[in-house]
């Protein structure tokens, strides 16, 4: 199937080189080099996958000409960020994916030939290691595209010393808390989304995961230390990621997480 595919790059860190990737395999590619373009575009929810990759002035742009902000663009905003460091913005949306004939497949082979090549030539260490990136996923639930994220985050985190690899959990709390948002929230339906959000910087990393379900009460789960919940394993999962984050937040309806995990450099005071 033919997919159209957006990507905005203000360096053509990846736009060629995707965009002749995607295109040999029968795709229609457009490519664009600020945020200020796509969102004046009067098709962009035409296109199944958005790719955006900007820095500096570029990240900053309000609505498109209908005076709407074009939702599969990154937002920040720079009254929150310091515009002293490198700021950066990298996201990958499929809000718009074509559903019809789905393969869960076809999607993670998207996700992962961007990824793989970012982590190879676009994140080099010497590049990332002053810079501060927000980055944004907005995917069909399915668990394999998950995993494709989540092999990536690692890889993005230890590249920036936030982490040991091998002396960290942080793979298993975001584990828990992505399959949790596909398998629990969404309930494995792939027309409902998973959005996950890495504020990313060599002092913390913040992720957020949001899934479109009903929620539930994290009080109400069963303590899973209670000797009479021993051999149940409901509640497991949040116990992980209480013990392994730094700081873990549900919102009231119980279907958006934020945990921050605090570089393994930082002193303690």
């Amino acid at each position: 199937m033919q997919r159209k595919i957006l990507i905005i790059d203000d360096h053509d860190d990846l736009a060629s080189a995707l965009k002749n990737v995607f295109e040999k395999s029968g795709h229609q590619v457009k490519a664009l080099e600020t945020r200020a373009e796509a969102v004046c575009l009067d098709d962009i929810e035409n296109f199944d996958l958005v790719i955006t990759d900007l820095d500096g002035e570029n990240l900053f742009c309000e609505s498109n000409q209908n005076g709407n902000s074009a939702d599969c663009l990154p937002h920040i905003s720079s009254a929150s960020l310091n515009l002293d460091e490198p700021i950066k913005a990298f996201k990958i949306c499929a809000t718009n994916f074509r559903r019809d004939e789905f393969d869960e497949n076809e999607l993670k082979n998207f996700v992962e030939t961007i990824l793989n090549y970012k982590i190879q030539f676009v994140d080099t260490t010497e590049f990332i290691q002053n810079l501060h990136e927000k980055i944004e996923f907005e995917l069909p639930s399915t668990v394999s595209t998950m995993h494709a994220v989540l092999n990536y985050l690692m890889k993005r985190v230890e590249k920036l010393g936030v982490i040991n690899p091998e002396q960290s959990n942080l793979f298993i709390a975001l584990d828990e808390a992505f399959v949790n948002a596909v398998k629990h929230g969404n309930k494995f339906d792939a027309n409902k989304l998973v959005r996950i959000t890495a504020d990313v910087s060599s002092k913390e990393a913040r992720f957020t995961v949001e899934d479109e379900g009903e929620g539930f009460d994290v009080n109400a789960i069963p303590d899973p230390l209670d000797p009479t919940n021993l051999f149940k394993t409901s509640g497991r999962g949040v116990l992980f990621i209480y013990n392994i984050m730094d700081e873990v937040k549900y919102n009231e309806r119980g279907n958006r997480l934020t945990m921050v995990k605090k570089s393994d450099n930082t002193e303690k005071v």
